[in-house]
């Protein structure tokens, strides 16, 4: 009989979710948690602490160990000090999701959605590299209004976004041989506009057939939940060749050159 003490603990992977405390990203976290991942829960704003603790809470109940940590993505030193916590607690990290876009927030600077949707997300992936061990991997999130900007035109309203957030992909992807020599895998999970998130209700403010429109054009669109469960997906299933997922109809939209 197998001595039970001697047997090895199953380990679980540690995961960062960026902009993590409410919609896709929130669902996300627990769908991991359910895969048996461990999630850090990442949020901007000092007022939703309680609402990051909430997702904090659901992760738990998935099975997960989990702790929020308040950081402003687009400040070097609120992304040291979030990297500062997930050593602290965890001392490294097995998957890394690119989650947190924006840059159609009423108020917002004029160079924000740039900063946000590139400048940011490479700073949080090379923060994140010496952390991850060969067999790890990174996730980044994006819409295929953004990842086709150049072949297929978009909403006047959105189209600022979108060539940031394609901008933040270039600058991910010129990455990608770096991250390959130390055995850190790297995918890009595109969508379709997704119902109930900040952006679509944002779009639909200012086009107010904005998701009618796309939903006819497309069949249907993805929830939330539908969507994070592509993203969790993504983060363990072999990656695709040309390292993208596509969620959503693809027949509106012209392909890109050499992909």
């Amino acid at each position: 009989m197998t001595d039970a003490a001697a047997e090895p603990v199953p380990t679980r992977n540690r995961a960062l979710i960026t902009g993590s405390s409410r919609g896709i990203g929130a669902d996300t976290a627990v769908l991991l948690a359910e895969r048996g991942f461990d999630v850090v829960v990442n949020y901007r704003d000092e007022k939703k602490v309680r609402r990051a603790d909430q997702v904090v809470e659901k992760v738990r109940a998935a099975g997960g160990e989990s702790f929020a940590v308040r950081a402003d993505l687009t400040d070097g030193e609120s992304v040291e000090e979030l990297f500062r916590a997930v050593v602290r607690e965890w001392g490294g990290l097995d998957l890394l999701v690119l989650n947190a876009s924006g840059g159609m927030e009423a108020g917002a600077a004029e160079d924000y959605a740039l900063r946000l949707n590139r400048d940011a997300q490479v700073r949080v992936l090379e923060a994140a590299v010496p952390l991850m061990d060969p067999g790890s991997r990174v996730v980044f999130v994006t819409s295929h209004q953004a990842h086709f900007i150049r072949t297929t035109p978009t909403m006047p309203e959105y189209e600022a976004v979108a060539r940031s957030k394609r901008a933040g992909e270039d600058a991910l992807r010129a990455l990608i041989p770096a991250l390959e020599d130390k055995g850190i895998g790297f995918v890009v999970v595109s969508g379709d506009m997704i119902e109930g998130t900040v952006t679509a209700q944002l779009l639909n403010r200012a086009n107010p057939d904005a998701l009618n429109s796309r939903r006819e054009a497309a069949g249907r669109l993805y929830n939330v939940n539908e969507f994070a469960q592509e993203i969790a997906a993504a983060a363990v299933e072999p990656i695709p060749e040309n390292r993208t997922r596509f969620v959503g109809d693809l027949s509106s939209f012209a392909p890109i050159p050499g992909e």
